[in-house]
């Protein structure tokens, strides 16, 4: 990314950067981000999710549709994404609506899932009240003996969010917070960009 000459468009140096991060060993998760959402009552909350997709329709997450964060989303489904690479002195802000991908979308990810991670989408109510681990453990048994040598469907309350890349913000730490930020919006299919003080 030139900040003294910024692409048109953020959205190749953007791939560029997820690129650098996952291949700056040892940094763990590059691709987990804080999302936030705000509820019903305007309290906002944040917590990490992992990015799965990524291209000019928006950036993808996956999750269970009667957690927290979609209860929120269902209320208000403006939300905000940030990624922080500490090693290597970038945020990368995100802006914009989730909405659902669609079931073929959701499916297909699904599929490529770890099975126990497959069966743990089933057995977990997310956010709800659980009465211990032990019963937790004994669901996802259960369940792993149910499907045996089958494929596991897709639970109807777990699937993707696309959220719509509204406005982005790219920053890079220099040394007396002499920071590079450039920040990108978009309004139908084009991008304009302001740098920002530090």
């Amino acid at each position: 990314m030139n900040f003294n000459s910024p692409p048109s468009s953020p959205i190749e140096a953007i791939k560029q950067w997820f690129d650098q991060a996952e291949s700056s060993y040892p940094m763990p998760n590059p691709l987990a981000l804080a999302l936030s959402t705000v509820n019903s009552e305007g309290q906002p909350s944040s917590r990490m999710v992992l990015l799965k997709g990524f291209d000019e329709r928006g950036a993808v997450f996956y999750t269970n549709y009667e957690s927290d964060k979609a209860n929120d989303i269902e209320e208000n489904n403006a939300v905000s994404l940030l990624f922080h690479w500490d090693d290597m002195q970038r945020q990368l802000r995100i802006q914009g609506r989730a909405t659902k991908v669609s079931n073929e979308e959701s499916d297909d990810y699904f599929s490529t899932r770890a099975r126990l991670s497959q069966t743990g989408a089933w057995a977990s109510k997310q956010s709800q009240t659980l009465k211990s681990r032990t019963a937790l453990v004994a669901k996802v048994a259960a369940l792993t003996a149910k499907w045996v040598g089958r494929k596991i469907p897709r639970p109807e309350f777990w699937g993707g969010y696309r959220v719509t890349l509204d406005m982005i913000e790219l920053w890079q730490g220099h040394d007396g917070r002499l920071h590079d930020r450039i920040r990108y919006t978009r309004v139908g299919r084009e991008w304009s960009w302001q740098r920002l003080q530090p």
